[in-house]
């Protein structure tokens, strides 16, 4: 009688740093990044945690490697002469990887250890804003407005009651039957209107809100410099 051949594993790619990461996030996507630790980023690579200590320190090094997965998901462009097309292209790259990655919202600028990707991507942004004429403080004000906007947009974009233009009719409606009659004239119109206009998506909003921003701080830049005060 033949014996049955023994059925070889499936060869799995060597433990690397960046397969930890990958796994880590992976992990953040799925569940969340509070569920990210050694043991559950272990178990999505098929291995014993204590392998993962050959390669990550301990859970922060893990959360700083990922955030910098995100950052590098980011497109800087440095093909584009006007600053404003730059800075558009970059915010609307930010908000597309923060979609993929809404955990990441609040460790984008957490992180005590920056990686290589976060560094370039802070680094690249002050360079340009400089470049284009931005004081210091000019350029400080600039990066923080417009990530306020951009992570802002996101955590209301991800947390919607809705997803589809279906999905939005049906909240909508449910929200405008509550409604005691004319309690909210200036809700309903907006609702009705605009909201639940043919082709309406909370997502067309994104890119005029960032060329207000935009042309908001184009007269910052060109105003004359103050001293700041204390």
């Amino acid at each position: 009688m033949t014996a049955t051949p023994r059925r070889r594993q499936a060869s799995r790619p060597s433990l690397s740093r960046e397969r930890v990461l990958e796994g880590a996030v992976r992990v953040a996507d799925e569940r969340g990044v509070a569920s990210v630790s050694m043991r559950k980023v272990a178990e999505e690579l098929g291995v014993e945690a204590m392998s993962l200590y050959h390669h990550v320190a301990n859970k922060d090094e893990i959360l700083d490697g990922i955030v910098d997965r995100v950052f590098a998901e980011i497109e800087l462009p440095r093909d584009e002469t006007d600053w404003k097309a730059a800075m558009r292209r970059r915010a609307s790259s930010a908000r597309a990887a923060l979609l993929r990655h809404t955990w990441a919202l609040g460790l984008m600028d957490s992180r005590r250890t920056p990686g290589p990707a976060t560094l370039t991507h802070h680094d690249w942004m002050i360079g340009r804003l400089r470049g284009a004429g931005f004081s210091l403080a000019g350029t400080a004000q600039a990066v923080s407005t417009l990530d306020g906007y951009v992570y802002g947009f996101v955590l209301q974009e991800s947390n919607l009651p809705f997803r589809t233009p279906e999905e939005l009719k049906d909240v909508a409606a449910a929200m405008v039957d509550a409604f005691p009659a004319e309690g909210y004239p200036h809700l309903t119109e907006m609702i009705q209107a605009h909201a639940l206009s043919p082709g309406y998506a909370y997502a067309d909003e994104f890119l005029p809100g960032l060329d207000l921003i935009l042309d908001g701080l184009e007269t910052l830049r060109d105003a004359p410099d103050e001293p700041r005060r204390p």
